[in-house]
């Protein structure tokens, strides 16, 4: 006796994903235009050249999360549901704002709310739960506003040329300083804004996180170590790099420091700020080792 064997009707793995795509639709339709503009304007200056690479690492962050969008998770609370809306509601003003007035920390930074509100709106606080890293690495794609890259950007220009000139005259080297204007041997080089280390410091921070992020370490102190030596470590990254450059044109002229060597040194300068990030994380490792992981129950 012979018996037929019912096949069961197929899945369709990314059926819960019809639901996003006039959500993803109208994203698109919305920012980008911004990315468009900010991939022939802003983002072509060096100090705002890691934009498009916080954007391609936040949508690999939401990619690696993608079983949220997959998972049927149900129906949202109606506490949920009204904080997305409010949510939602404030990202879709704040952009209505920037984009008509040209205000780019509004009109960037309103994709921030607009997403978390979609996803409180459609699959609740679980989802915003699984994609909160993803969502705050936006911020370092938002550009800093005017007036505190003004009240920053002299002080830092201040302390790095005191530094740099005082390590300088103790090496034995011909240096005097005027301000933020250092005289060595024949050559007069002026500390200019780029020079502040101001944006590299941004963008450090930016790449330490996503390494803690990345590393999941248990260790609460060890990550709050590294975290508070992010900064001390792209300020000291860029007093090198000053250094360098003071160096390479007493060497070899000013051509040299202004040439090549000059675009160069900041590329040298977030590899150092990296290594000297990493060396303190496996030197920590040492004092502060990470904790076992608990093991889920099965």
């Amino acid at each position: 006796m012979s018996t037929l064997a019912t096949r069961a009707p197929a899945i369709n793995p990314l059926g819960p994903l019809k639901l996003w795509w006039p959500i993803l639709l109208g994203l698109l339709v919305l920012y980008v235009p911004t990315y468009w503009m900010l991939a022939h304007g802003l983002w072509n200056s060096e100090e705002q050249a890691h934009g498009p690479i916080v954007l391609i690492v936040a949508l690999f962050l939401i990619w690696q999360q993608r079983a949220v969008f997959l998972a049927d998770a149900g129906t949202p609370t109606r506490v949920e549901a009204a904080a997305g809306w409010t949510v939602l509601i404030v990202g879709l003003l704040a952009y209505a704002l920037g984009r008509s007035q040209d205000i780019l920390l509004f009109e960037v930074g309103s994709q921030i709310p607009v997403i978390l509100g979609v996803l409180l709106i459609t699959l609740g606080r679980h989802a915003a739960r699984a994609l909160w890293f993803a969502l705050f690495f936006l911020l370092f794609m938002i550009p800093l506003p005017g007036f505190l890259v003004d009240a920053a950007t002299g002080p830092l220009k201040q302390y790095i040329s005191v530094i740099a000139e005082q390590a300088l005259y103790a090496a034995g080297y011909p240096i005097a300083r005027s301000g933020v204007t250092l005289t060595v041997g024949p050559y007069q080089l002026l500390v200019a804004d780029a020079c502040s280390g101001l944006h590299s410091m941004f963008s450090l921070s930016a790449m330490g996180l996503l390494y803690l992020y990345l590393m999941q370490r248990t260790s609460v102190a060890r990550n709050l170590i590294i975290m508070a030596a992010i900064l001390p470590i792209a300020f000291f990254a860029n007093v090198v790099r000053v250094m360098v450059l003071i160096l390479v044109t007493y060497h070899l002229g000013d051509e040299a420091g202004q040439g090549f060597l000059h675009g160069f040194a900041g590329i040298m300068l977030f590899v150092v700020g990296l290594l000297f990030l990493f060396l303190l994380d496996g030197l920590l490792g040492f004092v502060l080792p990470d904790r076992p992981r608990a093991k889920a129950k099965a």
